[in-house]
């Protein structure tokens, strides 16, 4: 790449990372509900889980009005909503997996794209995002984010809580090549935004 240039795909100017993100297939549906902060922030990880991942979309979350899009989804008859967030009365990946398609629909898996003091602002403020059933995950690894500062233990970015929603889909290869992916992104970004090139092993494209 060019010093000057900058890769409209991924944003890095010495290393671009584009043609190692997998394609992946997944039996639901993601609604990233992305927080304005997230916007500015090149550190964000939910635009590669979107890129990844065919059936997803993304929306802005606003605390006076709902995005239109994603309520469209809510009240489409062919999808089963969850809003990703633990609770005393979530349930698990699986178990909402079962719940609707038992029911003829795909699971629809809200995921706050934020930090977690943003996504717990984004939840106690948005009336119609309490209304909706709650689902967990169950982390079989911490965290491997390394792109901010002062993350709080157990918790994981957007890119992992969509790789751990795959896993517990039932797609645990998938699941790894995303996360395979996110730990060469995280070294490339680093090294781009030092100013050079990424110097360590490449990926292999078998993934």
């Amino acid at each position: 790449m060019s010093d000057n240039a900058q890769c409209p795909g991924c944003g890095l100017k010495f290393n671009c990372v584009c043609t190692h993100l997998p394609t992946l297939t997944v039996a639901a549906h993601f609604a990233l509900l992305t927080h304005e902060n997230e916007l500015s922030r090149d550190t964000n990880t939910g635009q590669w889980l979107l890129k990844a991942v065919a059936s997803s979309s993304k929306h802005i979350w606003h605390r006076k009005q709902p995005c239109p899009a994603l309520m469209g989804l809510l009240n489409d008859e062919n999808y089963a909503a969850y809003l990703l967030f633990p609770g005393d009365e979530s349930v698990s990946v699986t178990t909402a997996q079962q719940t609707s398609l038992a029911g003829g629909k795909q699971p629809l898996f809200i995921i706050l794209d934020g930090t977690w003091q943003e996504a717990k602002k984004m939840l106690r403020k948005s009336a119609w995002l309490q209304s909706l059933p709650l689902v967990h995950i169950t982390p079989q690894q911490e965290s491997q984010y390394q792109l901010r500062r002062n993350q709080s233990a157990g918790h994981l970015c957007t890119l992992e809580v969509g790789a751990e929603v795959i896993r517990e889909l039932g797609n645990e290869q998938d699941s790894t090549s995303l996360l395979t992916f996110f730990s060469h992104y995280m070294n490339v970004f680093q090294a781009d935004k030092s100013g050079h090139l990424y110097a360590g092993e490449s990926l292999n494209r078998s993934i």
